[in-house]
């Protein structure tokens, strides 16, 4: 089974923040992980990712991806072609939120089909923050809703990310644990 951990976009480096935790602590139960750093990694185009995330996971439909950020707008919009293990969504939204950057992702440009991402994953998980200084909690809840996710809300982690230097994310090793019992 593969995970591939998806980093936000303005260049974010799969080395920093949590990720090198998140891929150390599931190679120990013989997950293969897949940590790069993503092409067009400052204006996370949806031409770009989508087929680099499709291209990594070369077709395996019982992979679990991990998205922080754009990384986890992607996941959402892999998610309606694509099926999927498991996704968990780390600081995630469904608006552009009047930002240019975003608008340029081409990630906002159609309406989303909730029902194909709900179709295409066994499993959604949201972790988000009421003190995100990006992301206003309603974007979160809103996913939530539109997909019945298991919602996991903190009150100060802020983007959770370089914004609070986290460095260690146990939630989500224990989550995966749990989710993928037979696969341990």
């Amino acid at each position: 089974m593969k995970v591939m951990i998806i980093p936000g976009n303005g260049n974010s480096d799969i080395s920093g923040e949590w990720f090198p935790y998140i891929k150390k602590e599931l190679e120990k139960f013989g997950f293969e992980v897949i940590a790069k750093n993503m092409p067009d990694p400052d204006l996370a185009r949806k031409e770009y990712w989508l087929p680099f995330i499709e291209e990594n996971l070369e077709g395996e439909d019982d992979s679990i991806l991990i998205g922080h950020s754009s990384g986890a707008v992607a996941i959402l919009r892999y998610l309606e072609n694509h099926k999927l293990k498991g996704a968990i969504i780390v600081g995630g939204y469904y608006s552009h939120l009047g930002d240019d950057k975003e608008k340029a992702s081409g990630y906002f440009d159609s309406d989303w089909q909730w029902n194909r991402i709900k179709e295409n994953a066994e499993w959604i998980v949201i972790y988000a923050s009421r003190d995100d200084p990006y992301i206003p909690i309603e974007q979160p809840r809103f996913i939530r809703d539109n997909t019945n996710a298991e919602y996991h809300e903190f009150k100060d982690e802020g983007h959770m990310g370089a914004d609070r230097k986290k460095k260690e994310f146990p939630e989500i090793i224990t989550l995966i644990k749990k989710k993928i019992q037979n696969y341990i």
